[in-house]
């Protein structure tokens, strides 16, 4: 018998992507059908309700300091875990986030980590205080430690070989997925309760994913406005729907929305809904005409893959991942330049032809993406 120590941590933050992959990735991993000469822990800061099967057990600890931040997040990673995965005498640590965890040099167990981005490493603005830039240096060390890393997408490994000098051998590309929410069918009548809940009409543009700056909602606004201020209301342009947390005091991080929104005269045009639940977003993405998401980076982009599954054509960048999760079921744009991503905007508004076929193209596309087969390879590496 084989004991297995998952770092689970984010299950306590399901709202977040790291926080999709950790639910589903356990859902997934219960069913299997070969678990039964493994013993699985699940490492936690915070008690969730989860229903676990028989081999599954959680252990839920905290430092004797509570506060939810960075310090407590270090202490947590780099100090409490090692200690109970040595003590529970677990013969392999999965870390389903790249966090600052590093196992002793003489220990036995074989440290798997799965690696979303190194977003930090290439964007050093999100280290704008002492505490981010020491937790960015021990992930970095965590990373360079570990027997193997499982990068989400195919930018990710390079970045890590390109910037972290990883070896390429220890790197293993697996394709996450969109949680299971958005595969299902949606009823008229809760299509119909959503939208007048947020007061919408179908047929308007989306954008959602988030405010921070990187997501690039300020091109997305910018662009608008130049088809406003070329078209006026031509009847094929809709209003645009934005959704995401308002922190304007997160700045310059987090893009002030309401704010760039007001500045560029768009209030009548524009419908800003703050933060929306999941489960939400599968009708806000059905009811969309495009979404669009002209992100600057992405680790993976679980946004465009979600609109894919409801037959959203998308728009996005041409840059880091997005290309591995469109192919050629979305339509790009160079993300730094306003007027190339309004002549996409308006190619696609005024052909609703080219809308089928995207529509048509992306819930193909989104068939090639699986939890089954992420499970299925982290499992591998591990037996």
């Amino acid at each position: 018998m084989s004991i297995v120590g998952i770092n689970a941590s984010f299950l306590r933050k399901q709202n977040t992507g790291i926080g999709q992959v950790t639910v589903n990735f356990l859902k997934k991993l219960t069913e299997f059908p070969n678990n039964k000469d493994v013993e699985f822990i699940l490492y936690l800061e915070e008690d969730v309700e989860i229903d676990l099967p028989d081999g599954f057990s959680k252990k839920v600890f905290l430092p004797i300091y509570k506060r939810d931040d960075l310090i407590r997040k270090i202490w947590w990673e780099k100090f409490l875990l090692p200690k109970k995965i040595k003590k529970d005498k677990c013969d392999v640590l999965l870390s389903l986030y790249q966090s600052t965890t590093v196992m002793h040099p003489n220990s036995e167990t074989r440290h798997i980590m799965v690696v979303h981005d190194i977003i930090p490493k290439l964007f050093p603005h999100y280290l704008n205080n002492w505490r981010k830039k020491l937790y960015q240096k021990f992930v970095e060390r965590a990373i360079y430690n570990v027997e193997k890393v499982i990068a989400v997408s195919h930018r990710t490994e390079k970045d890590l070989i390109a910037h972290l000098g990883i070896a390429p051998e220890k790197i293993t590309v697996s394709y996450i997925d969109v949680d299971e929410i958005y595969k299902k069918e949606i009823s008229l009548e809760d299509e119909k309760l959503i939208l007048q809940k947020y007061k919408l009409e179908g047929g308007y543009i989306y954008s959602g994913g988030g405010l921070e700056v990187r997501k690039n909602v300020e091109g997305t606004l910018r662009a608008y406005k130049l088809l406003h201020q070329s078209y006026g209301n031509a009847s094929w342009l809709p209003k645009l729907v934005i959704s995401g947390k308002l922190m304007p005091g997160l700045a310059p991080l987090v893009t002030d929305a309401a704010q760039l929104i007001q500045a560029l005269n768009l209030s009548d045009h524009v419908i800003l809904l703050d933060y929306v639940p999941q489960e939400d977003l599968p009708v806000l993405y059905k009811n969309a005409s495009v979404f669009v998401y002209p992100s600057l980076y992405e680790g993976f982009g679980l946004p465009v893959l979600e609109a894919m599954n409801q037959g959203t054509p998308v728009i996005t960048s041409k840059t880091s991942s997005l290309p591995e999760v469109g192919v050629d079921s979305v339509l790009y744009c160079n993300p730094e330049s306003v007027d190339d991503l309004a002549m996409v905007m308006k190619n696609i508004l005024t052909n609703n032809h080219l809308k089928e076929s995207l529509s048509l193209k992306g819930l193909e596309r989104a068939k090639h993406f699986s939890w089954e087969r992420f499970v299925t390879k982290i499992m591998h590496i591990i037996n």
